[in-house]
């Protein structure tokens, strides 16, 4: 596979994009839709007569290509609280530019297997679209080779180059044998989640299937995912290596369980100047994982601009709880104040005491409960239900509310849309019950945790109903 020689100048294409450009950078939001924000709008380039669909987000002093990895759905990514976080911390850097490969999400679905070298032109159209003349790219595992080769062929429009969790070569598609194994697995699997968890998630990471069935569905259908692992496994850009000149990071994790970190360190070794970084973990979609999410955009950051910024520590996505004691006014005039008093007393340390246990952080006590923060959503179900069940000896019945999402940190405080959440939810829980958010249940999947549908229920304060579900365990 050659270089091939470019049909315009840099200087022709920037003046025929510059109108698109402007036009784009007026109409393009800070960041995607994370916060309330409106929703980037969804464009289409012409990538020969094939129409690849993109986003644009983020207003940085230099354009940043996104090129995903296996399927995508550029909106259903927008509606999955790990990846509109990540998509936000990116284009709080950079212009941010996202696309569907052809075949795939909101693109034209191609008849056949798109080769590499079509792939690789889909970036150019987008970055014509958009009049971007030189960008970053960042490729996640297939989007790699599409990135390297776009990098080989137009070196003067690639700034950098980062690579996370990719290859040259597939280290186990090239294996026939394995080959037919996954692509029978699609016809069984495909559409379910099943395929994506079994192949790409290990067991101990939390997802729900249901959300991850919808994205199988809405990235591509079964043929299509079979012809793209056809594609992968006839892809070898060992020879570009030696040819890409943009400086290049390669993230890696260290026990990735569908790409093994030797694919990455292969890449680091034979590009010229290469920087590697390892990360801890074994899930090659990194996005189920806050910690390593931003770890990850912290060094694509640092990387590119030279430096790195903090999280920003006024916002933080938690779990948030909400305890109350029922009917405490009650229950306080039938044993006077001072029995009443040290019931409290023996409910507060216990309430304390689970909190510690499941690694929460206690922001203050309200009376007749507690508000505090997890981070992690299946540690506060289940220090929830121990709550329950170690105040059942006192003949106390709490309620407990929970949601996950963007909490704004105000001192020793917290607030945001997400407290009044978990708040309201708190509020219309049964005595001696968990009651959570769709987030909370959707975030726990594969967890063991089990749930009871409460069906859709008006929170005040709220433009539309919440998804709402009991929590059925017991200690």
């Amino acid at each position: 596979m050659g270089v091939r020689p470019q049909a315009i100048t840099i200087e022709e294409r920037r003046r025929d994009n510059e109108p698109q450009r402007e036009m784009l950078m007026a109409n393009t939001p800070s960041s995607g839709s994370a916060g309330g924000e409106m929703p980037p709008q969804t464009r289409y380039a012409k990538s020969g007569d094939v129409s690849i669909a993109y986003q644009v987000t983020g207003n940085g002093a230099f354009d940043l290509v996104f090129v995903p990895g296996f399927v995508s759905n550029l909106d259903a990514q927008l509606e999955h609280p790990g990846w509109s976080h990540f998509f936000s911390r990116l284009s709080s850097f950079s212009r941010l530019i996202r696309f569907d490969k052809r075949g795939t999400g909101l693109s034209d679905r191609v008849a056949g297997i798109a080769n590499l070298e079509d792939r690789m032109d889909d970036v150019r159209a987008v970055m014509d679209a958009v009049g971007s003349d030189r960008a970053a790219l960042f490729g996640v595992s297939e989007g790699g080779p599409m990135s390297l080769l776009f990098a080989a062929t137009y070196p003067e429009r690639v700034r950098a180059l980062v690579l996370y969790a990719s290859f040259a070569i597939h280290p186990t598609l090239t294996d026939k044998n394995f080959l037919r194994q996954q692509i029978d697995s699609i016809d069984r699997l495909w559409g379910s989640g099943e395929f994506l968890k079994r192949n790409f998630i290990p067991n101990n990471v939390a997802v729900d299937l249901a959300v991850l069935a919808r994205l199988e569905r809405q990235s591509a259908s079964p043929s299509a995912v079979a012809a793209i692992l056809r594609m992968n496994s006839e892809i070898d850009a060992r020879h570009i290596l030696p040819m890409i000149h943009a400086p290049t990071l390669v993230l890696h994790r260290s026990g990735d369980i569908r790409v093994p970190i030797d694919a990455g360190r292969y890449i680091a070794h034979h590009v010229r100047g290469a920087k590697m970084v390892t990360l801890p973990g074994q899930s090659h979609l990194f996005i189920y994982e806050p910690e390593i999410a931003d770890r990850v955009a912290g060094e694509v950051e640092e990387f590119i601009t030279g430096s790195r910024h903090d999280i920003e520590v006024d916002r933080v996505l938690s779990t948030v709880m909400f305890t109350d004691i029922v009917e405490s006014t009650k229950r306080a005039a039938e044993l006077g104040d001072r029995q009443w008093r040290t019931l409290v007393d023996d409910h507060d340390r216990m309430v304390r005491e689970q909190i510690a246990r499941f690694r929460g952080r206690e922001i203050k006590t309200l009376g007749d409960g507690f508000l505090a923060t997890f981070d992690g959503p299946a540690r506060a179900v289940r220090c929830a239900s121990c709550i329950i069940e170690s105040l059942y000896p006192l003949g106390i019945d709490v309620r407990i509310g929970l949601h996950t999402g963007e909490v704004e940190l105000k001192n020793d405080d917290i607030g945001g849309i997400a407290v009044n959440i978990a708040a309201r939810i708190a509020d219309i829980a049964a005595p001696g019950s968990t009651l959570v958010s769709s987030t909370v249940r959707d975030l726990v999947a594969g967890s063991g945790l089990r749930f009871e549908d409460r069906g859709r229920h008006p929170l005040k304060g709220l433009p539309e109903e919440l998804h709402l579900y009991a929590a059925l365990n017991r200690v």
